[in-house]
């Protein structure tokens, strides 16, 4: 089954989604994630972050993950997180930690 709101990684549209979905720290997070000004490194270490919790690597088009689509599959990985709201965005400050180490190793 195809479902149009499926992709390869959780795509950057899903972000309004995800916003109201914790505390006030986490939608600034998104916010900044959102908004142009972000460095791209910021933007790739959110993904990456997504992509680990919720294991996209493994989803694939016969998955019902992806038969729901990665706007719900995003939602519900925010929402089941059980980690406090400063343990996700600690979580997601490690990741940019990784990030910018592998670019920085890329560049040079």
């Amino acid at each position: 089954m195809y479902n149009p709101d499926t992709e390869l990684l959780l795509p950057l549209r899903v972000l309004p989604q995800l916003k109201t979905l914790r505390n006030q720290e986490w939608a600034d997070l998104v916010e900044r994630i959102q908004s142009g000004d972000c460095a791209k490194a910021e933007k790739y270490a959110f993904v990456l972050m997504m992509v680990r919790m919720g294991g996209c690597v493994s989803c694939n088009s016969d998955s019902f993950r992806a038969m729901r689509g990665c706007t719900t599959c995003a939602k519900q990985t925010v929402k089941r997180f059980r980690g406090s709201d400063a343990d996700l965005i600690e979580q997601f400050r490690q990741v940019q930690k990784e990030v910018e180490q592998h670019l920085k190793k890329a560049g040079s």
